[in-house]
């Protein structure tokens, strides 16, 4: 994706948000990164369903191009950012894409919000049901990504590990480059804000009440949020579909973009006249 393809919006804070903005389609689709992401995560989406949608990724707040804030990170700050994304893009209902803590935030405004729902696509990420953690998998979790900042190491420092404990066994050294690049790009105080919501934060309620047509998707190799986590959450919502992603880890829509695409492309094709093939 080239400049000229791309625009960078600036939403007024506090916090201000940065969008990336690619197409003019009548409906918007708006990706939401995880953790360790920010919005070139999603470079290959932006660019693929701009032909459909307007396709827009932000960056989450105190990440990338989007301002620091005071406080902790809340789940209910995140999805009051996306309803100030929505409403600042004049959108009446977006079709929302979150990949792993990105996906729970997607489910949470769904929840919350789902007269502004066309759809929800749930990428390697965990079901907002209830604790699906054990105390032990919050403790690695814990131990692999924040103890080392607090001990003093950099982003830098420990992006090679991350990077190498999310990607598949598939995964290209291409991949392992621009994931450390994404991470490497974080800022070590919203990075441990966003670590300590995702693990205390861990309900948000009943998936069943998702009401938005859904598309679970999991990388075939993901071993932070499993395939069989990801078909139990497509289970528990009445209108899901599910998709594995051959190949993939965690991060399915990197390590595989043609085939991330083509399950998204296919999901909406049943959802949106518009997109569906002809007979």
């Amino acid at each position: 994706m080239n400049d000229a393809q791309q625009t960078i919006i600036k939403l007024p804070g506090p916090p201000a948000l940065a969008l990336a903005r690619h197409g003019e389609g009548a409906e918007t689709i708006l990706f939401l990164h995880g953790i360790g992401g920010n919005w070139r995560n999603w470079t290959a989406q932006l660019v693929g369903f701009s032909p459909f949608f307007t396709a827009v990724a932000w960056d989450m707040r105190g990440y990338g191009d989007s301002a620091n804030y005071e406080g902790p990170g809340r789940f209910s700050d995140w999805v009051a950012d996306v309803l100030r994304v929505i409403d600042f893009l004049s959108i009446a209902r977006v079709h929302l894409v979150g990949l792993s803590l990105g996906g729970r935030i997607a489910q949470r405004f769904c929840l919350d919000h789902p007269e502004r729902v066309a759809s929800l696509v749930l990428a390697d990420t965990r079901s907002e049901s209830g604790n699906v953690r054990t105390p032990e998998q919050k403790r690695e979790f814990y131990d692999l990504r924040a103890k080392p900042i607090l001990a003093g190491r950099t982003m830098a420092d420990i992006a090679p590990t991350i990077a190498r404990s999310l990607m598949g066994p598939h995964a290209t050294p291409e991949v392992f480059d621009a994931l450390v690049d994404s991470m490497k790009r974080i800022r070590p105080d919203a990075y441990l804000k966003a670590i300590a919501a995702n693990l205390d934060e861990d309900y948000a309620g009943n998936a069943s009440r998702i009401a938005a047509p859904t598309l679970v998707v999991v990388g075939e190799h993901d071993t932070l949020t499993p395939p069989d986590l990801s078909r139990k959450l497509a289970n528990e919502i009445p209108q899901a579909f599910f998709a594995q992603i051959p190949r993939a880890g965690h991060l399915s829509n990197i390590e595989q973009p043609e085939l991330f695409n083509q399950a998204l492309l296919a999901f909406y094709q049943r959802i949106i006249p518009r997109m569906r093939s002809p007979a």
